[in-house]
């Protein structure tokens, strides 16, 4: 894996791990001003004050997130994070929540040399036809 490949799956890596531990701070450093995310499928948020507010309200279900594999691919400042997901998490009444999806992110070099998220869609999967 070549290093911008290897530095954006990181920058998804630690966003995924701060979103583990209620680190809301950490995981709204990984998003770029303005950037799109979408919680629910077709419906991007992109108020910073909403998303650090959806972030919390996500984070309080103590979710688990692992991923099956990583597909990364630069081209220079741009990159593209494609990446299966299995997430599970406990409703307020103790109910376990399970949830799948294929995550689908843009990234950006900052100057700095850092990458952060332009776009980050978990539901890049729902246009898939479902088999059953």
């Amino acid at each position: 894996m070549k290093k911008d490949e290897s530095d954006v799956q990181a920058a998804v890596e630690k966003m995924t791990a701060a979103f583990q531990n209620s680190e809301i701070e950490t995981v709204m450093s990984a998003y770029e001003h303005g950037a799109a995310v979408l919680f629910e499928p077709g419906q991007p948020v992109t108020d910073e004050r909403q998303l650090r507010r959806m972030f919390s309200d996500m984070a309080a279900a103590k979710p688990v997130f692992t991923y099956s594999g990583h597909e990364v691919v630069a081209s220079g400042d741009t990159a593209l994070h494609i990446a299966p997901w299995r997430m599970t998490a406990h409703a307020p009444d103790g109910q376990e929540i399970v949830q799948t999806g294929l995550s689908v992110a843009v990234l950006r070099r900052q100057a700095d040399g850092s990458w952060k998220m332009v776009i980050d869609n978990p539901h890049g999967d729902r246009l898939l036809p479902q088999t059953k």
